[in-house]
């Protein structure tokens, strides 16, 4: 997804920042990851959109994100004229973790605390800061962590008031249509009927956190910022 974004989605980033919108990014790197961990001849599993990660998977997804991913979008934002730095969990203790579940999925985290004084310093100053998904523990273990997962928690965090987690597909496809605005409800049933699946999973879960501590809306979109919009139970008439 990042080695592909286009000229829309940077149009449209500079847009919402004309509008007066402070924006963070928070990133994965599904592709670059899998591909290292294949140089490695090490075999990828993923449980209910999370990926099950051994000590060193841990290290290798730690290099590619922070090493690799990160770099090529902040380079790619200030490029176009957007003042961007990268940062991960261990920059000022910016994610802490501890396990989420280290006999099931292994070395992922649980994020405890997100330090919002340290972003809020960086966006007073015109800095978007750009995460990567990496968590760290007291002790300093690494721990990798699913990029929704982190960006609707950075968004409780900074009390924000809309989460858009971008894709390669342009919102929830339920039949074969895209969804353009659902509630919880329909989420949840959804869920259940198991008409959302796989890496969908992870991004609906993320978006009811958020909106059942607060946040008025999250969009599921593609690059152009299209896509399907959740919003609270009793908006829709």
């Amino acid at each position: 997804m990042l080695s592909g974004l286009s000229g829309h989605f940077f149009t449209n980033f500079k847009r919402l920042q004309a509008e007066g919108y402070d924006v963070l990014i928070v990133h994965g790197g599904g592709p670059a990851i899998n591909a290292e961990l294949a140089k490695h001849d090490i075999q990828s599993n993923v449980i209910e959109g999370i990926r099950v990660t051994c000590e060193r998977s841990a290290h290798i997804v730690r290099n590619v994100l922070i090493g690799s991913v990160n770099p090529l979008l902040v380079h790619q934002m200030n490029r176009e004229g957007i003042a961007a730095i990268g940062l991960n969990g261990f920059d000022g203790k910016l994610l802490a973790c501890d396990y989420l579940n280290k006999e099931k999925y292994g070395f992922v985290g649980d994020i405890r605390s997100v330090n919002k004084q340290m972003i809020d310093q960086f966006i007073a100053i015109g800095i978007v800061p750009v995460f990567s998904c990496i968590g760290s523990t007291d002790c300093g273990m690494t721990l990798n962590m699913n990029a929704d997962t982190v960006a609707s928690k950075v968004a409780l965090a900074v009390g924000a008031e809309s989460l858009l987690l971008v894709t390669d597909t342009p919102g929830i496809h339920i039949g074969g249509n895209i969804q353009r605005r659902v509630s919880i409800g329909d989420i949840t049933k959804w869920i259940e009927t198991g008409d959302i699946y796989g890496g969908m999973l992870p991004k609906v879960k993320a978006a009811l956190d958020c909106i059942q501590e607060g946040i008025p809306s999250v969009r599921i979109t593609d690059q152009h910022l299209v896509g399907t919009v959740i919003e609270a139970e009793g908006v829709f008439s």
